[in-house]
């Protein structure tokens, strides 16, 4: 062992200096005189070190993550309003960075399978039967004071050929001119008008047809049905102005109400927009697309999860300030939406009995067949016109016995659904089977055990506006029509139309396309079903349901349903000109004495009053 010889200087340190420096190499020969197990001891005691600062990290780590799904599952609960103001700012942005050719109409209505020439045709046929006259002008803006206004208005009750007279047969012909709000004549037409031939002593009603000569005129035109007074109202629901601002929200902006879906797999949630048009540039989608019959359907794909973990279907809400401020005052309850307008002279007329012998020259003649309405009311029951005979179901018994050993099914929105609520609540016997189904949602499905019968409903499939459905009882009626049976105990309810009017009118002409497609299968394999449609009903409008689903929209889409299956072997429920002739208030779920007659019409269609021998 070699011997090492330091020679210092011993004044230079004092006494600690010298205790440190004996201390250090006292350590440092002891490391080295120690060995290798030195370090593997420091090496252990490291380890312990970091073990203690792992379960640290870990344990932030768990509560980050239980932190995080927190906050996600959280999303499921997000409110209408929330959503919809994210959506619009989303909007507002892309609107200024991305180009705009998703709100042309085409987008929307060109979706889903490509139609058949034939298909092409009669759209185009549709499309032009619809074509609103006015001036659908763009470029400017009307100001409200050259607009139609009601209180300026009048119409007036013209004379017959005969004289002051009127009787039962006879056609009573009302003339219209609208003013704007200066009071001068309007020299062009557009303006949606109603007009109503009533008696409220004798509880009678009756639709009259108004035809647009496009300058500013406009004839409303009655057929006399019932002897006694019958007074004239006309309303000017909307006036041209305001009916091309409508046009265009519909040509243009389909997006204006939109829809979500929760997606969710274990604790792991998220809740993306839905609709039918979807700028495909903006972000991946989810495509629901029906494979049977190609009706699209899309919602943005969620952040984490896949797009086969959809759980429901709800509405999100309504896009806001789509108008300009100008622009809305066109739509003002009180002011130009619903107004009566006045008559310049008498507004009502005494009709006599049918006359003896009738003209057969009789210039009216023509008019009043083609301009017949499919009934009246008259002592508050409606009486339908064209051959079809109404019977009065006022007890349970008599439902009952029309309806036993049959299966009613009612297809369609909420309006076809109101029906089966009065149906089991008019007939204890029909006591509902509870599937558990959301409120106000579906399905839903009664049965009376006694007189074995059975009444189902189920909504249709999207674009609907429910509060929440479950993506597995999202179905389309033409699928759900191929999977029945049919035959002559069978009875099938349609009523679709009041959550498409925010769409184009291509995309509701290819929906009752292909449930007409299904209608022709079924009533080729079971000839004896009974099929009855109900039409479109008038509502309560203020401006934000007039730019979502105005009555205008409802009237184009109700003239395309009865042009699309005419010729068929359907029946009608004629709900618009019910409610048009009703002296109640517009509402979207009208009220149970027009419901009542609706359900007399669809009884009185399965069970016609036996022809006497």
């Amino acid at each position: 062992m070699q011997t090492a010889t330091f020679s210092f200087d011993i004044g230079k340190f004092d006494e600690s200096q010298l205790k440190r420096s004996s201390v250090s190499i006292a350590v440092v020969t002891a490391e080295r005189d120690a060995g290798p197990d030195s370090g593997r001891q420091r090496q252990v005691t490291m380890c312990r070190n970091l073990s203690k600062y792992a379960l640290i990290f870990l344990f932030l780590a768990l509560f980050g993550l239980f932190w995080l799904l927190r906050n996600i599952h959280s999303v499921e609960n997000w409110n209408c309003h929330t959503i919809s103001a994210l959506y619009q700012l989303q909007s507002r942005i892309q609107s200024s960075f991305l180009p705009t050719f998703y709100h042309n109409h085409t987008f929307c209505a060109q979706l889903g399978q490509k139609p058949s020439p034939e298909d092409e045709l009669e759209e185009r046929y549709l499309l032009d039967s619809i074509a609103w006259p006015g001036p659908l002008t763009r470029s400017a803006q009307t100001a409200l004071r050259l607009t139609s206004d009601p209180l300026h208005s009048l119409f007036a009750i013209l004379p017959t050929k005969g004289g002051r007279e009127w009787h039962v047969g006879d056609q009573l012909e009302v003339l219209v001119q609208m003013h704007d709000f200066h009071g001068r004549p309007k020299r062009y037409g557009g303006d949606f008008i109603l007009a109503r031939l009533h008696s409220p002593e004798l509880g009678a009603g009756v639709a009259g047809n108004v035809l647009d000569h496009r300058n500013g005129f406009y004839s409303a035109l009655f057929p006399l049905l019932w002897v006694g007074s019958a007074q004239v109202e006309v309303t000017l629901v909307h006036s041209s102005e305001a009916v091309s601002v409508l046009q265009r929200l519909r040509e243009e902006r389909p997006d204006r109400v939109f829809f979500k879906s929760l997606f969710r797999l274990g604790f792991l949630s998220e809740t993306t927009v839905c609709n039918m048009c979807l700028p495909p540039d903006q972000q991946p989608l989810c495509n629901y697309t029906d494979l049977y019959t190609g009706e699209p359907w899309y919602c943005y794909k969620p952040k984490i999860l896949s797009c086969d973990t959809r759980v429901n279907h709800a509405k999100g809400g309504y896009l806001k300030h789509l108008i300009s401020n100008q622009e809305a005052l066109l739509f003002q309850s009180g002011v130009n939406i619903k107004v009566h307008i006045h008559p310049s002279g008498p507004d009502r007329v005494t009709v006599l009995p049918p006359r003896k012998v009738e003209a057969e020259s009789s210039s009216a003649k023509p008019d009043a067949i083609m301009l017949a309405p499919s009934g009246y009311y008259y002592e508050k029951s409606w009486r339908p016109l064209g051959g079809a005979t109404l019977r009065q179901f006022n007890d349970t018994s008599a439902i009952i016995r029309c309806l036993k050993d049959k299966m009613i099914h009612l297809y369609g929105d909420s309006t076809i659904r109101q029906w089966f609520e009065y149906l089991i609540a008019f007939v204890p016997g029909l006591k509902e089977f509870n599937l558990h189904s959301p409120k106000k949602v579906g399905p839903f499905m009664a049965v009376d055990n006694a007189h074995n019968i059975l009444l189902k409903y189920r909504c249709h499939g999207p674009p609907i506006s429910f509060s929440t459905v479950m993506s597995s009882e999202l179905r389309y009626i033409s699928n759900e029509l191929d999977g029945l049976s049919g035959g002559p105990n069978t009875v099938v309810v349609l009523s679709i139309w009041s959550h498409f009017t925010t769409f184009p009118v291509e995309v509701y002409i290819r929906r009752l396309r292909h449930i007409r497609l299904a209608l022709v299968r079924l009533l080729d394999r079971a000839p004896g079903t009974l099929v009855v449609i109900r039409s479109a009903n008038l509502r309560a409008l203020d401006q934000e349901v007039s730019l979502y689903n105005s009555d205008w929209y409802s009237l184009q889409l109700d003239e395309v349903l009865r042009a699309m299956f005419k010729g068929m072997s359907v029946r009608l429920v004629d709900a618009w000109q019910m409610t048009v002739a009703h002296p109640l208030p517009h509402a979207v779920h009208p009220p149970q004495v027009i419901v009542k007659n609706m359900i007399d019409m669809l009884l009185s269609y399965v069970c016609p009053e036996e022809k006497k021998s």
